[in-house]
């Protein structure tokens, strides 16, 4: 559904002037760019969800966990979209997804759904909004060029997908499944090069839902407290580039807010790797992390896994650390 949406969203944007101007110097395009595309990729998520679950044997129970997975996303959604428009400061968004991932925190605490709880209230409740606005912020960051948020988010699911069926938890499993679909979906049109944006509206999105799924994502009893590398798998090359960023502006004593060419996309362009080859190699290290993450799900030499995945993002952060940066 989203691959039919976007190319009419698309031609809005263009009508409505909502595009991406190559106007600052850590823009990576050359000519401007439709935003919007996110608002395909929440409509078809949303619309594919409900639609699909008519015709399964999903329970009144599960239709209300799954919107309050969806809603606070939309809600994410709408701010992201007013942003687009009207280009929000900084500080107000923050406030915004704090207050929402707030709501999601409170729901998933006292429904009970975290998939690996630690047992105390406070450290739950601290953990759950640190992952949620985390991730959001990590999905939104990464999103800087061609088909690297949408990309990495399809391949996240896809291995979610495959996670959570085998321990049973369908629902997670199968919003899973539609958001890998959609992801792929808009990736026909967001790969390089770009023929439209995803926008805030959709990296806000994609970024607390496939945060909410994670964390509510059970893991092997027989891993106890290790299930939480899973997540941490799933995501950890937007959580690379995060870190990377948010630690070179703090070096330079800049906002971390403020846009920059010091993500990953942009260093390894600066190591001479063109826009398409720089977007393969990050989808490439993503499947590598996720492939562990699924490792380890199965319990499979879970110390080993763990090992080589902390040594793996260990290195590569050194490795981008240690990068020249470009202001």
């Amino acid at each position: 559904m989203t691959s039919l949406l976007t190319p009419a969203v698309r031609v809005l944007a263009l009508k409505l002037g909502v595009t991406d101007s190559p106007n600052q110097a850590h823009k990576t395009h050359k000519e401007p760019v439709p935003y919007l595309g996110g608002v395909a990729i929440v409509v078809g998520t949303i619309a594919t969800t409900f639609v699909t679950s008519l015709f399964s044997d999903f329970t009144q129970q599960t239709l209300l966990l799954a919107s309050t997975i969806l809603i606070p996303a939309l809600l994410m959604s709408l701010v992201g979209l007013i942003d687009d428009i009207k280009q929000l400061k900084p500080w107000p968004r923050f406030v915004a997804q704090n207050a929402l991932a707030l709501i999601s925190a409170i729901i998933l605490v006292n429904t009970e759904t975290l998939g690996t709880p630690f047992g105390v209230l406070i450290l739950d409740f601290a953990l759950t909004m640190l992952w949620l606005v985390g991730i959001t912020n990590s999905i939104n960051f990464f999103d800087n060029i061609d088909g690297g948020a949408s990309g990495a988010i399809a391949i996240s699911s896809a291995a979610l997908t495959l996670i959570a069926v085998s321990n049973g938890q369908i629902l997670i499993g199968a919003m899973s499944a539609v958001l890998a679909g959609s992801t792929i979906g808009f990736l026909i049109w967001n790969k390089p090069p770009a023929r439209i944006y995803m926008g805030d509206a959709g990296a806000l999105f994609l970024g607390i839902l496939i945060a909410t799924l994670t964390i509510r994502l059970d893991s092997n009893e027989e891993l106890g407290t290790v299930g939480v590398f899973i997540p941490f798998l799933l995501l950890a090359i937007p959580i690379l580039d995060t870190t990377v960023a948010v630690t070179k502006r703090i070096y330079r004593r800049v906002s971390p807010f403020q846009g920059g060419r010091d993500h990953l996309s942009h260093r390894l362009m600066r190591r001479g790797l063109k826009k398409r080859n720089a977007v393969l190699t990050l989808w490439s290290l993503s499947v590598v992390f996720s492939i562990l993450a699924v490792m380890l799900s199965k319990g499979n030499s879970r110390d080993a896994v763990v090992t080589f995945g902390g040594v793996l993002w260990g290195l590569l952060l050194i490795f981008f650390l240690s990068t020249e940066d470009e202001n």
